[in-house]
């Protein structure tokens, strides 16, 4: 399915999604709470006062087995829900507008643009040690109206993304389209 329709003379410049470091930020905690019911009862029987409460995890009953299979699914259900959020959140630049696709929930999303010609100032953002590392950091794209601008959190080769969006900012609408 596409989610925009590409006008004519208009093409595909870069797309882009949050940085996979950010995304593996997001799914950390899950993978922990997947662990847990695997590795509590060893840790429980390394503390002495907690290690009779070791053996409530017992996984060979039916009860514990559904109990463990109502938690996976949750937290697996989450994780899933994460991936779909980062394969499905994306910025697109084109020659002629930036188009934000953003899945807010599993049948809701948005779709928004924003012209090149009303862009008046491309600010980019990379605030710490580790995004410096990573070369992640936010850009915020604004037009000549207070209220509208476009931020991109999380985004790698932040400056480079800028440079690209004001190559194409400072191009005339004429030879942007190929006319």
């Amino acid at each position: 399915m596409k989610e925009f329709e590409l006008e004519p003379g208009e093409h595909v410049v870069k797309e882009t999604r949050r940085h996979w470091f950010l995304f593996l930020g997001e799914l950390l905690p899950f993978a922990i709470l997947i662990v847990l019911p695997f590795a509590l009862p060893k840790l429980l029987v390394l503390a002495p006062p907690m290690a009779k409460y070791s053996t409530f995890f017992n996984y060979q009953t039916p009860l514990m087995r559904a109990v463990l299979g109502v938690w996976l699914l949750i937290w697996w259900t989450g994780a899933w829900g994460a991936f779909t959020r980062y394969f499905l959140n994306a910025w697109v630049l084109t020659n002629q507008r930036i188009v934000e696709i953003k899945q807010r929930r599993y049948f809701s999303h948005e779709v928004s643009s924003l012209f090149l010609t009303r862009i008046q100032d491309v600010t980019t953002n990379v605030t710490g040690v580790l995004p410096s590392l990573l070369d992640l950091g936010d850009i915020k794209v604004q037009t000549a109206a207070e209220d509208v601008e476009f931020v991109m959190h999380g985004i790698p080769h932040p400056a480079q993304m800028r440079d690209i969006i004001l190559k194409y900012v400072s191009v005339e609408p004429a030879k942007s389209t190929g006319v």
